[in-house]
């Protein structure tokens, strides 16, 4: 998930950022900062800039800031409340932070000033979930739901372990959901599609384990100049993985990933990193993740939307300049300041990371599964990839299911932005064979 979804990624990596000041918030960087974000939610964009940095305001124009805007209420749901800022220690620094109050999730904006008290950074990020941790045991028609903490270096990351009815053992898996700042259920408008797979894996008789991502649970934790798509993803599920074949009623032998979109593009790194996996699952896996990924995205869905050619290139060009730098820069330097909402050691963490050829050199079985009309990673030419690396390798599943958007749910006709916000469940079709593959699989020797 990514160009519809930028409001998730805000929540992730943060929003409209320049390069981060040290110095302690003065009184006059609190009373600017009150200032912009009222005008920010209340529509004055054009006031709301005359705050910023130059470095800030170059990147953060009013007419970036209303789309923000726009897409921040299309995934929190209608603004109801600003808070006032508030100092608020952050790893080695010291910012302003206020409450956005959402009908759907809470915000917290965070700020930092230069020493004329000029705004340098402006970030969106969840409000810490870390204390909403789920106590109950839960029995429905298809499983006991119960509460898990994963392990991280930011703190515990509250989790839902599914087991399915019976004793077990039980295959299971490690559910690890797309970019941004994601919950457990891989919300997304009125959709939760993780929840859908998860009730549906346990009626078929396999576990599942899903768990909130460091960016949803710790927001402001995750505030960082050098960032790696490894903290965000990978070392996370390593982790979940061993919790998981600890548990009881869990065959340790058929644990396997499951991920989805951005989870689906580490699942090789996660293979490689623990060897012990039964197999691989990969739900709309892109076979390369950027800069470029994002203008591909942008570029196609303003298309179907009717934006003139020359209108998209325009609103391009900043990110196509971000791209070409970061094609030359170098990891052990990594150039200053934000790139699409995220710092450069991010994007270079998977600049040289190629899921394709990682996943040539396992042993573990591997379904890959993708929707027709997903417009955020594209069957002809993503799956494309992943059809002729390995059409003729016996490991390795390949499924297209017509019709099918990103979120392997219904799509529209012809598939449009906006379908991910139109309630939905998962395809039943989808689950089913998902689990008939883990269930066929031997359980690792």
């Amino acid at each position: 998930m990514y160009a519809k979804k930028i409001a998730i990624l805000i929540g992730a990596c943060g929003l409209l950022v320049a390069a981060c000041a040290s110095a302690e918030p003065t009184a006059a960087c609190r009373a600017h900062g009150q200032s912009m974000l009222a005008a920010f939610t209340t529509g004055d964009y054009d006031h709301a800039v005359t705050h910023f940095a130059p470095d800030l305001a170059a990147k953060a124009t009013p007419a970036a800031l209303k789309s923000a805007w726009v897409q921040l209420q299309s995934s929190a749901g209608a603004f109801r409340k600003l808070g006032d800022l508030q100092p608020r220690t952050v790893g080695d620094r010291t910012l302003l932070t206020a409450d956005l109050d959402f009908a759907n999730q809470s915000l917290t904006a965070a700020i930092n000033c230069d020493a004329q008290d000029r705004i340098t950074m402006f970030r969106v990020v969840p409000a810490d979930a870390s204390s909403q941790v789920q106590t109950s045991v839960s029995e429905s028609a298809t499983g006991i739901a119960s509460a898990i903490q994963v392990a991280s270096p930011v703190g515990p990351l509250p989790g839902t372990l599914v087991l399915p009815k019976g004793d077990g053992p039980f295959p299971a898996v490690v559910m690890l959901v797309g970019s941004g700042a994601h919950d457990r259920d891989e919300t997304v408008g009125p959709n939760k599609a993780f929840r859908d797979l998860a009730d549906g894996l346990a009626a078929a008789g396999v576990a599942s384990l899903r768990y909130d991502k460091r960016s949803y649970a710790y927001g402001l934790k995750m505030i960082s100049d050098h960032a790696t798509v490894d903290e965000e993803v990978t070392d996370d599920a390593v982790t979940a993985l061993q919790l998981l074949a600890k548990q009881p009623h869990i065959d340790p032998k058929r644990v396997f990933v499951l991920g989805h979109s951005l989870g689906a593009f580490m699942a090789p790194r996660i293979g490689q990193r623990d060897p012990q996996l039964a197999g691989i699952i990969m739900m709309a896996a892109p076979p390369s993740f950027g800069l470029d990924t994002i203008i591909k995205q942008a570029r196609y869905q303003a298309s179907l939307q009717g934006v003139p050619a020359a209108q998209i290139d325009q609103k391009l060009a900043p990110l196509i300049k971000q791209r070409d730098i970061l094609a030359h820069a170098d990891p052990a330097h990594p150039p200053a300041g934000d790139f699409f909402h995220a710092p450069a050691s991010y994007w270079l963490s998977v600049r040289d990371y190629d899921p394709v050829a990682t996943a040539k050199h396992l042993h573990e079985p591997m379904l890959l599964v993708q929707g027709s009309a997903d417009i955020q990673v594209f069957p002809k030419e993503d799956f494309a990839a992943w059809q002729a690396a390995f059409a003729h390798d016996p490991r390795v599943t390949l499924i297209e299911y017509p019709g099918l958007s990103h979120m392997f749910m219904p799509a529209s006709q012809p598939p449009s932005p906006d379908d991910n916000d139109k309630p939905g469940r998962v395809d039943a079709k989808v689950i089913q064979d998902i689990a008939r593959w883990i269930k066929a699989q031997p359980a690792r020797s």
